[in-house]
């Protein structure tokens, strides 16, 4: 498959640099610092399961400049959402799939009002990596990387066959749920009471 990486910081840079290391083709667009050095050097990743390097097919903060792709990793914030799918246009097709990665459950909607919810893939992920330095990502805590998703409307497809198989090869564990909103829902529960107790205690998540 063809897939870009709109937002290729912590969470979607990373599921975007394993499904090369799987053998798809890649498209990165970041933007500032984080751009300039992929383009100059490709994107290092750091990770307790071992360290890689991946170069894009194509590394652009212009979407018009990529071409049609079957499949999205949407990594922006969830307040640029709607912004980054009207952004996304240039490079959908009729059967191009968006696969959202925010945290709260307002992502998919989001982008079936913009995009049709035909496009829609949600994803739910679990995986502390950060942006450790322009183009440089890094993979932190004991937690394995996982990401659980399906078809907003809960069908199986082969466009999520294809990313479940590709990232089970490169130590990614990937469940396709029968009710993805249920664990959309699920992990908004948990980042509400974590960051609630947070914001009450002053002191980040690993304490």
């Amino acid at each position: 498959m063809r897939i870009a990486v709109f937002g290729a910081g912590g969470i979607g840079g990373y599921l975007g640099a394993r499904l090369a290391q799987a053998g798809d083709e890649v498209v990165l667009i970041a933007r500032g610092p984080h751009l300039t050095a992929i383009q100059a050097h490709g994107l290092f990743v750091e990770s307790p399961t071992g360290d890689f390097h991946m170069t894009p097919s194509i590394a652009t903060d212009r979407p018009e400049d990529v071409g049609v792709v079957d499949a999205v990793l949407l990594g922006v914030k969830a307040w640029d959402v709607r912004a980054a799918a009207a952004a996304l246009r240039p490079m959908i097709g009729a059967t191009t799939g968006v696969l959202t990665l925010q945290n709260g459950v307002e992502a998919p909607a989001e982008v079936a009002e913009v995009l049709g919810a035909g496009h829609v893939i949600v994803g739910v992920a679990l995986d502390r990596s950060v942006l450790a330095g322009p183009g440089r990502l890094r993979h932190v805590g004991s937690l394995d990387p996982n990401l659980t998703m399906g078809e907003i409307d809960n069908r199986s497809s082969e466009r999520v066959e294809h990313i479940r198989a590709a990232l089970e090869k490169v130590k990614v564990t990937v469940n396709v749920s029968e009710n993805i909103h249920a664990w959309l829902w699920g992990k908004f529960a948990g980042v509400a009471a974590l960051g609630g107790v947070g914001a009450v205690v002053h002191v980040p998540i690993g304490v």
